[in-house]
């Protein structure tokens, strides 16, 4: 039969290993929510984010040029 002292030496291990992988998920939540902060904070000041996606920059690129047309429009230029 099997000692009671290792059950509790082998509950004690996984209560410590459970410990462990909860601090490191802690501490992975709490640097991306540092980084969010970071990221809005930049946006906030005027600046572009950090990280701009291919979508957002192919729209911006069509706004700059909607707003050339009707500059142009407004002008009289003839396109």
């Amino acid at each position: 039969m099997i000692e009671p002292n290792v059950y509790i030496i082998l509950a004690l291990a996984s209560l410590a290993g459970l410990a462990m992988i909860v601090a490191g998920g802690l501490a992975g939540w709490r640097g991306w929510l540092s980084l969010r902060r970071m990221e809005l904070g930049q946006m906030h000041d005027g600046g572009m984010p950090v990280a701009v996606s291919t979508g957002s920059r192919i729209e911006i690129a069509d706004l700059k040029e909607r707003i050339k047309k009707l500059e142009a429009i407004a002008a009289g230029v003839d396109l």
